[in-house]
């Protein structure tokens, strides 16, 4: 997935960039973590780590009392599903060949002599569970990593964080603890002297998922999902997990009252035309999630529909349980898409540093949004700030945006307000839909359009922010 280069210049950022994936560096920890550990860790390590990567030369179902079905009852906010691993980063004289041979020889001559715990950081779908932490939301994190050093070390970043783990093996598969299958996911993250970015991980070279032998998922994950108000799933858990297993994830979510958040990522498209299997899987995540988050040309591939709030509205129609359809516009801003209303929010303008990890943090934010059943318009605001607060730090991981950024970029925002591209997105559209619109300057209503002062949704968000949360409502 190619990344743009890393300017230092002040540029306009939507949070859910469409550079969806994980990584980086450095310890944030501009407040504590609030939640206890309710399954097992390993011990802590803290560590502070800093931008630059190393510079190489390289030539059952659970018993019938334990079910929750009252979303009430719920006591873990979200979950996230798979797509754990470990990224090392590194700076490297050039990017790996496109040659799958190559890239290969080229990864293992890396893994020959790993670096040192400076250019490790957590990555994939530890980055949505730190950022909706670090909001306040008590997060768990369902997967697979082995009892080895990357292992331990994920362990230990999340436990730090406050988030807990659950081993997604039921423990009687039929694989060695020792194969190069148990261990943990390594992604490698690759920068080259002009800051260009390339990824490498075994799963990139096997047909079969990294963890294919994975053929259920423990009760102790069931029980995850049970106590969960929101699971997050994305595309590249498919590089982790089994079609079919994930399918099994959709139905317990389902049966338990658990609502889904589902972002394809690019991985949308290779599914689509993937096997049979895959695309079974894909699509039973695009009928029953609650809520989908895709770019725009995520979008397009899915549906063959260019103009985003179309290709959203034609989502919503092909989902049975899709409430909100939400579509990252880059640096312009994003869309929530409902059967009843379309809600814009333009962009913020920051210094970016690095874009990594921004759309893992945006999902984190409107699932804060969504289980606080706060405004859209709200929704969308807090959530452009946390990628935007996000860019602003150097890569993912617990570089992830801090409670205290994102409060500074509501209390002094900067939009990307371009008027002449919101009125083109939106003046196609069917006139007996709501439509509203975040703006610096108060509007009020204009050409069916409802405009909101950002000064409200701020004065709205910042107490929240500022103060803990003990009532949450999902909603319906």
């Amino acid at each position: 997935m190619p990344l743009l280069p890393l300017p230092s210049t002040t540029k306009t950022l939507n949070s859910p960039s469409p550079f969806y994936h994980h990584h980086h560096l450095h310890h944030v920890s501009s407040f504590q973590s609030k939640s206890k550990p309710k399954f097992q860790f390993h011990p802590i390590l803290s560590l502070n780590l800093p931008c630059k990567g190393l510079t190489l030369a390289v030539s059952s179902s659970s018993p019938p009392e334990t079910k929750l079905r009252s979303v009430g009852s719920k006591n873990i906010d979200v979950a996230t599903m798979g797509n754990l691993c470990l990224d090392i980063v590194l700076n490297v004289p050039q990017l790996p060949p496109p040659s799958l041979h190559e890239r290969k020889a080229f990864m293992e001559r890396l893994a020959s002599s790993p670096p040192p715990k400076k250019n490790w950081e957590a990555g994939g779908n530890c980055n949505m569970a730190i950022a909706a932490a670090r909001l306040g939301l008590d997060c768990v994190s369902i997967g697979h990593v082995g009892d080895e050093i990357y292992g331990n070390f994920l362990s230990d970043v999340l436990r730090d964080e406050g988030i807990d783990m659950v081993e997604i093996s039921t423990g009687d598969d039929t694989v060695s603890t020792s194969g190069d299958s148990y261990e943990t996911l390594v992604c490698w993250v690759l920068v080259d002297p002009l800051q260009k970015h390339d990824f490498c991980s075994r799963a990139d070279f096997c047909k079969e998922p990294a963890f294919n032998w994975l053929s259920k998922i423990s009760r102790e994950a069931k029980l995850a999902i049970e106590n969960s108000k929101v699971l997050f799933c994305n595309g590249y858990g498919f590089d982790d997990l089994s079609p079919g297993l994930l399918l099994s994830v959709v139905d317990c979510a389902v049966e338990v009252g658990t609502s889904i958040f589902f972002d394809p990522g690019p991985r949308g498209k290779s599914l689509s035309s993937g096997t049979l299997e895959e695309q079974r899987a894909l699509n039973q995540f695009l009928r029953m999630s609650d809520v989908l988050l895709l770019t725009a040309d995520e979008a397009e591939s899915l549906t063959g529909i260019g103009d985003p709030i179309l290709a959203g509205q034609e989502l919503l129609k092909r989902g049975i349980r899709t409430k909100w359809v939400i579509v990252k516009m880059g640096l312009k801003g994003s869309i929530l898409i409902t059967t009843s209303s379309i809600v814009c929010a333009p962009a913020y303008k920051v210094n970016i540093v690095d874009s990594v990890g921004c759309g893992d943090s945006f999902v984190a934010a409107i699932a804060y949004g969504f289980i606080h059943n706060l405004p859209m318009v709200n929704t969308l605001a807090i959530a452009n700030a946390v990628g935007a607060a996000t860019a602003m730090g150097c890569g993912a991981g617990r570089n992830v945006a801090s409670l205290e950024k994102v409060v500074n970029i509501l209390r002094s925002p900067n939009l990307n307000e371009d008027d002449e591209f919101w009125t083109e997105i939106l003046e196609k559209k069917v006139l007996d839909q709501e439509v509203t619109c975040l703006s610096s300057i108060i509007k009020g209503n204009r050409n069916h359009l409802n405009f909101v002062s950002f000064d409200q949704v701020a004065s709205e968000l910042l107490p929240k922010l500022e103060i803990p949360q003990t009532v949450e409502n999902v909603p319906t």
